[in-house]
């Protein structure tokens, strides 16, 4: 069996594990730059600081998830 079909360790086939990965890479850092660039400023106008602390986070943990997904680190088939 293929690693593309092979389920992995919650039954979820690999193709979808990296598909869903994908896309939450792109929505950390999305939103990331979304707060960097004061798009949530009505929301959070009491704490102007907050928005760079959390933005730059996103875009970090985006980041490293995309370092973990393409060198596949946390890749369930791997074991």
């Amino acid at each position: 069996m293929s690693n593309e079909n092979r389920p992995s360790g919650t039954g979820t086939p690999q193709t979808m594990r990296n598909i869903f990965g994908i896309v939450m890479i792109i929505v950390y850092i999305g939103v990331g730059v979304l707060f960097l660039t004061g798009f949530f400023n009505t929301i959070m106008p009491a704490w102007p600081w907050l928005k760079w602390v959390v933005g730059i986070l996103l875009i970090i943990y985006g980041i490293w998830r995309g370092y973990r997904q393409f060198t596949g680190i946390d890749d369930s088939t791997s074991r």
